[in-house]
């Protein structure tokens, strides 16, 4: 009996010891590709996005919006914004401009737009201060003018791509109207959240 019950404690030694500890690594695995997963989604539900109903991205910009029309600003809307953005700003200018003029020309500095402000609405006014936008502010454009002045690029030139680019920003700026570019820039330095696009085209 006592050689029988031996062998049988023998027998239950030899079983697999590891079967739990396969379990708990496949669950911790599961787990972690699941978290991926919604990490990974939330990030691409986070992407800031850039629209107009006036032109779509890499398409001519109507000649309304330009310096042979009306020349007033399209409006822009944006969506995706992350958390914890306390203003936006929005430069637009035209690096093509180059070759012609030597440096990027500017055709709108606009910032501290309130965090809850998800557009821009058409002709936005022309002045140093916007109360509609909750007091937004407006820098030098490369005339140098107050405000939005829109394409004008010399004629036979080619196209001329027209970059309008949004940031989202951890803080109200504390830059007064007429600051120009290089200004803003410095300003904002530091404090972007996020940043996006959308490019619109003009040849004359």
């Amino acid at each position: 009996m006592a050689n029988r019950t031996s062998k049988c404690a023998v027998g239950r030694d030899r079983r697999p010891r590891f079967a739990a500890g396969t379990m708990k690594l496949n669950i911790s695995y599961a787990l972690a590709v699941a978290l991926s997963v919604i990490t990974l989604a939330g990030a691409e539900e986070a992407v800031m996005k850039l629209t107009s109903t006036a032109f779509a991205t890499n398409q001519r910009i109507p000649i309304k919006f330009t310096g042979e029309g009306a020349d007033v600003s399209p409006a822009l809307k944006w969506e995706g914004a992350p958390a914890g953005v306390k203003s936006f700003a929005l430069i637009c200018d035209d690096p093509d401009a180059l070759s012609v003029a030597g440096k990027v020309w500017d055709h709108w500095l606009i910032w501290n737009i309130p965090a809850t402000t998800p557009e821009l609405p058409e002709n936005v006014a022309k002045t140093e201060t916007i109360t509609a936008l909750g007091g937004a502010r407006q820098g030098l454009n490369g005339w140098p003018r107050l405000g939005f002045n829109g394409p004008m690029p010399p004629p036979g030139h080619g196209v001329h791509h027209y970059h309008f680019k949004l940031y989202a920003l951890d803080t109200v700026l504390n830059l007064p109207a007429k600051a120009t570019k290089p200004q803003l820039e410095a300003a904002m330095k530091g404090h972007v959240l996020a940043e996006t696009e959308l490019i619109g085209t003009y040849e004359r």
